[in-house]
């Protein structure tokens, strides 16, 4: 299946104050917004649908971590798969925006076919997030 040919995805998650997420996703990640309501907001994250979702006293925090490639990995997590100069481009807005990085961005699995620059960090509400990109998008499930 090529990039063209993929249908979006839809998730939503919770977040436990609707504007600093609205800051986060709008202005430091650089999201469009869509629609939105008092208590949520629509986000196209490249083309795919994330909506936040105010939830008075949730908590969401990362449930534990995994190591993966000498770093710890935070569970869950969720994120997308971006070209090379994309990723770049915005890690160096994170950077710029004085993101606290979980795992700054590197290369991962270096010289193996599963390599790719990968980062992790959180956004207001301790939703965990990682973009990735691979050199060769054709090995991103390469064994």
């Amino acid at each position: 299946m090529t990039h063209a040919a993929l249908p979006p995805f839809h998730l939503a998650i919770p977040v436990d104050d609707i504007e600093a997420a609205r800051h986060f996703y709008g202005e430091v990640l650089g999201f469009g917004r869509g629609r939105s309501a008092e208590r949520w907001t629509d986000w196209n994250v490249e083309g795919h649908q994330v909506v936040t979702h105010q939830v008075e006293g949730h908590a969401n925090r990362v449930a534990g971590t995994n190591p993966v490639d000498g770093h710890d990995v935070p569970v869950p997590h969720f994120g997308l798969v971006l070209s090379v100069a994309r990723f770049q481009e915005l890690a160096q807005q994170l950077t710029a925006a004085g993101t606290d990085f979980v795992i700054e961005p590197y290369v991962r699995f270096e010289g193996e076919p599963g390599e790719q620059w990968t980062m992790f960090f959180l956004d207001p509400a301790g939703n965990a997030l990682e973009f990735k990109a691979f050199q060769d998008p054709s090995r991103l499930f390469a064994v």
